[in-house]
């Protein structure tokens, strides 16, 4: 008799290797970790306090599958406003983080054998999903130009071909900071057009870029409701809500029905009162976004500005996100030089493999920090360096 273990397809998952740095240098106090991807402020407190006032007023019962209706109806608004079109609640479903929306789309869309493309280095979650699921993934390579990440449009284009079943695309993306230019998304919405491919556009970053505060570039502002174009996206980054687990999905209205019976077989709905204090981040949190978006700007230019003076460093310029993606001349293995970092001076970063071998010799630093923690970083790194 075979040994009781998981079918294959889980079994090759791809073991996180952020997790496998946290775990080497978790317990000890003198780490200074820069690896996962959150702030270290909290929950603004307006957020806090309207959930905290809806738990002890006993908001802990279940809600609809798709979300509250008061928290759709505030999304709508917020979405309406920020892409400069109205997308209705009957295109809205709440999931229970973005992680969770990005799985729950691949339940509804993607089958076993299907072909799936996205662009890499991605953070795994994306990759890995459609495996769970038994698709064959194909990734799409970034390339480095002018001290920035770029997309080879060609190169995409060859990929999606008539046998493409789904491509997914993270922009602003992590761990690169690379965004999509505007101009190459109506090319890529017209070949997904063309061959029925369904386009998942995963959107946790969209309010984090660094260029001027103007409207998000983003499929939403150019799909019709007969495209098949989902954006899934979460409350984590922008709201600085990462342990709260809530996420949205925008959906063409003809599958929204069919998500909620996803949503039913998964985790039923969100809590009651953390959907409470979405609400409150949709409504009255956009002098925090502001706030956050400053905050890293200054970041960015702090940590990219001492990477690029340190030598053997390159560090290409982030557009958007809360990361510095850089290498260091000479050494190759990423898993090797995290762990060395740990092992030598206290630092912790992630390892570029864990996003693809596309980011094999790559560290990634998550600067959503105040500027007194990441200069004790960089003074680290430099130690390092010069050891």
């Amino acid at each position: 008799m075979s040994s009781p273990v998981a079918r294959p397809e889980v079994l090759n998952l791809r073991v996180s290797q952020i997790r496998e740095v946290a775990n080497a240098g978790m317990g000890r106090k003198d780490i200074l970790p820069f690896w996962v991807g959150e702030s270290d402020q909290p929950t603004p407190a307006f957020i806090r306090e309207a959930t905290a006032k809806a738990l002890i007023d006993g908001e802990t019962f279940y809600t609809h599958n798709l979300g509250r209706q008061d928290l759709r109806e505030a999304l709508s608004d917020y979405l309406t406003r920020l892409h400069g079109r109205p997308i209705g609640t009957g295109r809205l479903a709440i999931a229970n983080s973005g992680v969770n929306a990005l799985m729950l789309v691949a339940q509804a869309v993607v089958s076993p054998g299907d072909r799936v493309v996205v662009t890499a280095p991605v953070w795994p979650n994306v990759v890995e999903i459609p495996r769970i699921l038994s698709a064959r993934m194909e990734t799409v390579a970034l390339d480095r130009a002018q001290g920035r990440w770029r997309l080879d449009l060609d190169r995409l284009m060859a990929a999606l071909t008539p046998d493409t079943r789904a491509l997914f695309l993270n922009s602003p993306n992590n761990p690169t900071g690379w965004m999509l230019p505007a101009q190459d998304r109506a090319a890529i919405l017209a070949r997904c057009r063309e061959y029925g491919i369904w386009l998942i556009a995963d959107d946790v970053y969209e309010r984090l870029s660094f260029a001027p505060p103007v409207l998000p570039a983003s499929f939403l502002q150019m799909a019709e409701d007969g495209d098949r174009v989902i954006s899934t996206n979460s409350f984590s980054k922008a709201w600085r809500m990462t342990g709260w687990r809530l996420g949205w999905m925008v959906l063409p209205p003809a599958l929204t029905e069919a998500m909620g019976v996803v949503v039913e077989y998964n985790t039923s709905c969100a809590p009651d009162f953390i959907q409470t204090g979405a609400i409150a981040a949709l409504t009255q949190g956009e002098d925090a976004i502001a706030e956050l978006r400053a905050d890293l700007r200054a970041a960015r230019d702090q940590v990219l500005g001492a990477l690029r003076r340190m030598p053997g460093v390159e560090a290409p310029e982030p557009e958007g996100g809360m990361y510095a993606f850089f290498r260091i001349d000479g050494r190759g293995d990423s898993m090797a030089l995290a762990k060395d970092l740990i092992d030598k001076v206290g630092l912790g970063l992630a390892p570029g493999s864990a996003f693809g071998p596309e980011g094999q010799g790559w560290l990634r630093w998550c600067f959503a920090h105040r500027p007194e923690r990441n200069a004790a970083g960089l003074e680290r790194l430099a130690g390092y360096l010069a050891q």
